[in-house]
């Protein structure tokens, strides 16, 4: 089990997020957060003040360490709608049955939250929305760059995109065997770049 030293912020929040990923957020006590972030319970409430938001602070991590990696698999490929089609590839080439099953926790968060837990949803479908708008925005971009058609609505596309991202992530979690997950990624990010080749045409 991962540990964590007290007084590492990162390494306790990368601990706690493989915690909250394997048992949720309600299933995971006190003692559990003890024991995977090697702090007592007054540490732990004096570090992130509750339960609840060490969970916020997690899928905060979670959040932007998604987007960079968005960000960087567009930034490294020749094209825009290489760069998206890069980035959904990455989902089927994870061959390790435990990396695979970490479908995403903004995910997970907002399918699974109670009425008790508003915060926890209402902070999840923020996240969800930026990361749709950031797919639109390098839909644009693809548009701009005469990558696609003119006539494509990047907002709907961005919408298909997270969906298609959304269904590899749940098929991960269902241990989806790995040449499977592989295809279907591949069948989605072929999709993506048959817009540039529905504008050559």
């Amino acid at each position: 089990m991962k540990r964590a030293h007290p007084y590492n912020r990162d390494l306790a929040l990368e601990a706690a997020l493989d915690l909250f990923w394997r048992k949720g957020y309600h299933a995971t006590s006190l003692k559990d957060l003890e024991q995977a972030l090697s702090m007592k319970p007054g540490s732990i409430y004096a570090a992130f003040k509750s339960k609840r938001a060490l969970y916020l602070a997690c899928l905060d991590r979670y959040f932007h360490a998604g987007l960079d990696d968005f960000s960087n698999a567009v930034a490294q490929a020749p094209s825009y709608l290489e760069g998206l089609a890069s980035y959904l590839r990455g989902f089927g080439a994870v061959k390790s049955p435990q990396a695979r099953a970490r479908a995403c926790i903004v995910v997970k968060t907002a399918l699974n939250a109670t009425e008790e837990d508003a915060q926890l949803h209402e902070q999840s479908q923020i996240y969800l929305r930026r990361m749709r708008s950031e797919f639109e925005q390098c839909f644009k971009k693809a548009q701009a760059a005469g990558e696609m058609s003119d006539e494509v609505d990047p907002a709907q596309l961005a919408v298909q995109y997270q969906a298609d991202l959304t269904a590899l992530r749940i098929e991960a979690q269902h241990a989806l065997d790995a040449d499977a997950l592989k295809w279907l990624a591949d069948r989605k990010a072929d999709a993506v770049l048959a817009l540039g080749q529905t504008q050559s045409a």
